[in-house]
């Protein structure tokens, strides 16, 4: 079956979903130009810059958790809405801001916001699909996200000529237009009542999903694959500067992984493969895109690594969302997802350590090399998961 036709027979709710997300991500460009705004708007010393945005890396973990939590208990849609809210009003803060802490306030609140919305949408996507749809609507949704993103950046670009602080105004609104989407098309959360659901709902709302240890091994290899790709992220613009080529070239490659996880995703018939062996194919192409970035000196070889690096993430970024949601319990969803997508986060805090030490002691071939086993070895170890996740 194609993409394609597997996609026909989403639910509207899913279909709401992607178009929300897609609409709120064209405006989602903030985040890189935050460190720029710290500093040339409220004149923030280097130091002082990275120091606010660790804080607000660190605020993402916590506010992810929130997520699953209200997800579960406060219902799907609200939750979403509230989280989208919170981004908007923190983003139109930093915008009207004319001293350094209060814009560190308004910084530190969208972080607390700012991952609030993934858990229920992800939970709702698994609530509303049978398991074997799951991954089309899971690739369907970050192809609309790939494909937005690169609206993002054209808009950015456009708007980043004016005030920076237009850059958050912008944002705010595509955030209050998602809200708006999601309040009005979504169906309404069912209020649960412990006087009339089964007794073995409220035991599994109250079990901690942290006790599932299927749910912390596969958290455990969820952040190796997230180190590996924001290693990536971060690696290769320093890369790049080493060797010589022009900052532009980021971009070109930016575009170029973009333009290739939109396309995939309507040519390849991933839907045929389980999840472990579609993870595994995954690691070996990201293990070869890794490998030709260690031995690259020319834009062109570095846009071909992209492309066999992005064909991977389509095969891997799909699954693990599709393993996460099929290992909950459906009232504990919320929380799983959020438990799993810690992985990102705790990623985020790792990969800059890993790529400058790397990068220090080793240089991008060692950096590179080192990154190629270890997804090498993830392809191998695909089995050996695959008898400790599946249920018995």
């Amino acid at each position: 079956m194609s993409v394609v036709a597997a996609t026909r027979g989403l639910s509207r709710a899913v279909w709401i979903l992607i178009v929300a997300r897609a609409v709120n991500k064209i405006g989602a460009f903030t985040l890189p130009f935050l460190g720029v705004v710290l500093a040339v708007e409220f004149k923030a010393s280097l130091t002082e810059t990275g120091v606010i945005l660790a804080v607000f890396g660190a605020a993402t973990i916590p506010s992810r958790l929130l997520g699953g939590q209200l997800a579960d208990r406060l219902g799907r849609r609200r939750t979403i809405v509230l989280g989208l809210v919170g981004c908007a009003v923190s983003q139109l803060w930093i915008a009207l801001s004319h001293a350094l802490w209060s814009a560190v306030l308004a910084t530190v609140l969208l972080g607390l916001a700012f991952e609030i919305y993934e858990p229920p949408s992800q939970a709702m996507i698994a609530d509303v699909t049978e398991p074997e749809d799951r991954p089309a609507a899971y690739g369907l949704y970050s192809a609309a996200l790939a494909g937005a993103g690169v609206l993002a950046g054209l808009l950015a670009a456009a708007i980043s000529h004016w005030d920076l602080r237009w850059l958050f105004v912008a944002d705010a609104i595509t955030c209050l237009s998602c809200a708006a989407l999601v309040a009005l098309a979504l169906p309404a959360d069912v209020r649960r009542d412990p006087a009339t659901d089964r007794p073995d709902v409220g035991d599994q709302l109250e079990r901690s999903p942290w006790r599932d240890g299927r749910l912390l091994l596969l958290l455990a290899s969820g952040t190796v694959f997230a180190t590996i790709y924001m290693q990536l992220v971060i690696g290769i613009p320093l890369t790049l500067l080493e060797q010589g080529i022009p900052k532009s070239g980021t971009g070109v490659i930016l575009a170029v992984s973009a333009a290739v996880l939109i396309v995939a995703q309507r040519l390849l018939r991933v839907q045929k493969l389980d999840d472990f062996r579609s993870i595994a194919i995954g690691y070996v192409l990201l293990a070869t895109g890794l490998l030709a970035c260690a031995f690259a000196h020319t834009l062109l070889v570095f846009v071909l690594a992209a492309v066999l690096w992005s064909l991977g993430d389509l095969f891997l970024l799909t699954r693990y969302l599709t393993q996460a949601s099929g290992l909950a319990p459906d009232v504990a969803r919320g929380r799983y997802l959020a438990i799993f997508g810690l992985s990102w986060g705790i990623a985020t805090t790792i990969a800059p350590l890993t790529v400058t030490q790397l990068l220090k002691t080793s240089g991008p071939t060692g950096l590179w090399l080192t990154s190629a086993a270890v997804a090498a070895l993830l392809a191998v170890l695909q089995p050996w998961f695959r008898k400790r996740l599946v249920a018995r």
